[in-house]
């Protein structure tokens, strides 16, 4: 196989790359196979679509003929879609930083034939420059390692696969050993030392680049809610004002971007990711529940609309991303092209409105970022009265108009399991909360495509493209989608819902838990193409797959009182704490399920399924993220184990029962009463 091999594979990303002059093969046994035949080393260059310096290394060295000439020399040469396989992504970029080295995309490391890294790094500019070596250089060098040190070589790899095998022990925590996490207390000094790394002028922590980072603030929110301390509050709206009027949110048509590059959220990395705006959705549908502020209800309301009109697919998933580059007017591929405005085009468009836009948008002649200009309001953080800001909504329209004549920025319309978890539990909860039902059948419609076109059975799918569904699977696959079937099951009282999160929390347990220690790998145990298999608490760009696991098994136990979710979520919750106990901030999924593990707040709702909507919107307008609502019809049995089982209706009216652990308080019938109880609380 010595040509590129990338063009009958279905992820955008690799397509991208199926001109290049480099041969590159695909993931998998047939390029390892290669290797060994050759007895070259390999280069594994990982990416993905939406990636601007993944973009300027192809088009620097990956689209240059003596580039390619000399890594298809030197290498055999694969290419990862890291959306695609993020296990792989994972083990690598953990080995990268066992190397010393920081980690990012385009992530590129040099491998033996068997897969097993011994140098590595990210981008590489194609000639030496500030203190970078140029990547022709680095082949040069690094093929020299691996053929002349064989011995130093074999060291090195030694020890970072022992190191790979040490990241992801765990060890079993007796009972009452008194290691791991034990108390809410614990929970509340873990964000009150947070708040140290808070920038609290500008929200977010402190410095630049600033990313959105939204389960890191729902650990701040929830801590407010639990203490009322007032500390917690600002560094959440802070944060969240300055993102919704910031440069990292799309003023005219919706969505927010991917980070800020510099640390007052004016200059965004343009890409947009769904799982951001998935989280960001839920996070600020948490907040406005009890701030009601109007921002925070506009840029959800925005940001829906937006998923709705450039995510959503045939079929209901939701793409995955929207790339930072596009053609400018010249048609080169520049960052933020599509964003970006002039003076003179803002005056074009909008006539003798663009005064007041470009006041409220700080839209100059000079510009504010590269001599152009980023529409934000940070220097109007506070909306203006009703009349002016029906006149900004109307040049907004028209401005997005002209921009809809430019060309659009690539969609990678790749379908991933786990962001589409994400999208389909935020959708389902902001539809309680603003009592939207459009917004629920959009997840609706997003479940049934994954649960019907990305599972095998039991097995779900990471990835789907093209007509094409890949059968690896990730622990954060089923996360997502079990949070995701948990939230609908909440906001539809339809038991198919919870049916689906039980049969999948059952595959999760068989294929990803490890009986010696505790907790869940990423991949499953007959991953068969990886060198090792990671397995962490911390959360990233997205909420790591055992954090999210921690609150599905909560809410699990809650609503079926099987004690093994509970001692699985207290398993995995108190094996990972022990192991890094003073890094609480970096799992705050983690302690979000410790939370509802301690306090879930049940509420049982019987009516039938035509009435209970007043008391169903009390209990939701509580704004309590460890809420664990149940719908039952009449005649409908919870398991024998639940608190309110056997509980009845009073006198044929709708009737709630608020329970905390074994214990259900009276039955309530009305919003009122329901509202009084929950506030008790």
């Amino acid at each position: 196989m010595s040509s590129n091999q990338l063009k009958s594979e279905s992820s955008p990303y690799l397509r991208q790359h199926q001109d290049n002059p480099v041969h590159w093969q695909a993931w998998g046994d047939a390029a390892f196979a290669l290797a060994k035949e050759t007895g070259k080393p390999i280069l594994l260059s990982i990416g993905y679509a939406a990636c601007h310096w993944c973009h300027v290394m192809a088009h620097e060295s990956f689209e240059d003929e003596a580039t390619a000439d000399l890594m298809n020399e030197l290498y055999v040469n694969i290419k990862v879609d890291r959306e695609e396989r993020p296990d792989v992504d994972s083990v690598y970029m953990t080995a990268l930083a066992m190397m010393g080295q920081q980690g990012g995309w385009p992530l590129t490391m040099f491998l033996t034939p068997d897969g097993k890294p011994y140098w590595g790094g990210t981008y590489f500019p194609p000639t030496s420059r500030y203190g970078h070596p140029g990547f022709s250089d680095v082949l040069h060098a690094v093929s020299s390692l691996y053929h002349d040190q064989r011995e130093k070589v074999e060291a090195d790899i030694e020890a970072i696969i022992n190191g790979l095998g040490h990241q992801a022990e765990l060890a079993q925590i007796p009972p009452g050993s008194g290691h791991g996490l034990h108390s809410l207390a614990e929970i509340d000094e873990a964000a009150e030392r947070a708040l140290s790394m808070v920038d609290f002028q500008n929200g977010g922590m402190i410095g630049a680049p600033k990313f959105p980072q939204p389960a890191f603030q729902e650990m701040l929110w929830r801590a407010h809610l639990r203490t009322d301390q007032p500390d917690f509050l600002e560094a959440v709206m802070t944060s969240l004002t300055h993102m919704c009027q910031g440069g990292l949110y799309d003023h005219l048509g919706g969505g927010f971007a991917r980070y800020s590059t510099d640390a007052i959220w004016l200059a965004p990395h343009f890409e947009k990711m769904l799982y951001d705006n998935a989280q960001l959705i839920h996070l600020m549908t948490l907040v406005w529940q009890k701030t009601k502020a109007p921002l925070l209800e506009i840029r959800i309301r925005e940001t829906i609309d937006w998923a709705a009109r450039e995510l959503k697919l045939d079929g209901g998933g939701f793409a995955g991303t929207l790339d930072a580059d596009s053609p400018d007017a010249e048609g080169h591929s520049e960052e933020g092209a599509f964003y970006v405005w002039n003076e003179t085009e803002i005056d074009s468009v909008l006539g003798a409105d663009a005064a007041l836009f470009k006041e409220i948008y700080d839209i100059s002649p000079h510009g504010n970022w590269e001599q152009t200009n980023i529409v934000n309001r940070l220097a109007h953080l506070d909306l203006s009265d009703d009349e002016t800001e029906a006149k900004l909504t109307a040049c907004r329209a028209k401005l997005m108009q002209a921009r809809d004549n430019r060309e659009r920025p690539g969609l990678d319309d790749k379908i991933l399991a786990d962001w589409n978890g994400l999208m389909i539990a935020a959708l389902s909860y902001a539809s309680l909360v603003f009592e939207e039902p459009s917004w629920r059948v959009m997840a609706e419609e997003a479940f049934a495509f994954v649960q019907t076109d990305m599972s095998n059975g039991a097995r779900l799918k990471h990835s789907y493209c093209a007509g094409v569904a890949k059968d690896a699977d990730m622990l954060d696959d089923y996360a997502g989608m079990i949070k995701a079937a948990l939230h609908l099951h909440q906001a539809t009282g339809n038991p198919a819902y919870l049916d689906q999160a039980l049969k999948w929390t059952e595959t999760v347990n068989a294929y990803f838990w490890d009986d010696a220690g505790a907790g869940y790998y990423l991949a499953p145990h007959d991953a068969n193409d990886l060198i090792a298999r990671t397995r962490t608490a911390f959360d990233n760009a997205t909420p790591a797959g055992n954090g999210v696991m921690a609150e599905n098994l909560a809410r699990l136990f809650y609503l079926t009182g099987t004690a093994e979710y509970q001692d699985k979520a207290d398993q995995l919750i108190q094996a990972f704490t022990a192991k890094t106990p003073d890094q609480g901030a970096n799992m705050s999924s983690l302690l979000a399920g410790f939370e509802t593990l301690v306090t879930g707040l049940q509420v049982v709702i019987i009516a039938d399924e035509r009435s209970g909507g007043d008391l169903i919107q009390s209990a939701i307008d509580q704004g309590n993220p460890n809420l664990i609502l149940t719908r039952l019809t009449p005649n409908a049995e919870l398991p024998e184990a639940h608190p309110a089982q056997g509980k009845a209706q009073i006198d044929d009216q709708p009737t709630a029962y608020v329970c905390h652990g074994q214990t259900c308080g009276l039955p309530q019938t009305t919003a009122e009463g329901l509202a009084t109880e929950l506030a008790k609380i």
